[in-house]
């Protein structure tokens, strides 16, 4: 591969890296091409980009972006497919779901909310982690909450006071 092609290469890794705020480097060497391209299918119903890249051109375009990226590097070895996505856990979620029975695409590696995971053993871990949507619409349910308990309060007391009135006129 000439030089040129190289850095072409690498600058358009490092704008992918600039577009999404997480990535998980994952190894789906082992996979026929039946099951790649249902896991291209899958991540592109999920809105998750897939890139298979070679570690050094990874490495380097790491290396041109902001930030220390030095934890990942014992995570690039062998081949490196490359999950970026605006989610936290929907990458982690899919490689759970798709793994089931086959063990594959395996986690190498995770870049997710500004923090570093590496091994496989972060992956049930990385599933938990709520996305941004799902935070925003806990976040709404509690300041909900105490409105709705007023609501029902004094609809339910305005109910009551009514009922104990009449019942007062009455006598």
């Amino acid at each position: 591969m000439k030089k040129e092609d190289k850095s072409a290469i690498i600058s358009q890794i490092a704008a992918t890296l600039g577009k999404y705020p997480n990535f998980y480097l994952t190894d789906i060497a082992t996979l026929n091409a039946a099951k790649t391209s249902s896991l291209r299918r899958e991540c592109n119903k999920q809105d998750i980009k897939l890139v298979v890249v070679k570690n050094t051109l990874f490495e380097k375009a790491l290396e041109q972006i902001e930030g220390d990226y030095s934890a990942l590097k014992p995570a690039l070895k062998g081949n490196t497919a490359v999950m970026f996505s605006n989610d936290a856990n929907s990458p982690a979620k899919l490689i759970k779901t798709f793994a089931k029975g086959i063990d594959i695409p395996k986690l190498k590696a995770a870049y997710v909310q500004e923090s570093f995971y590496v091994g496989s053993e972060n992956l049930d871990l990385l599933v938990a982690i709520k996305s941004k949507n799902e935070v925003i619409a806990d976040v709404i349910a509690l300041l909900q909450s105490p409105a709705k308990n007023v609501i029902a309060a004094l609809s339910s007391g305005g109910q009551t006071i009514h009922g104990v009135l009449k019942t007062l006129a009455e006598r």
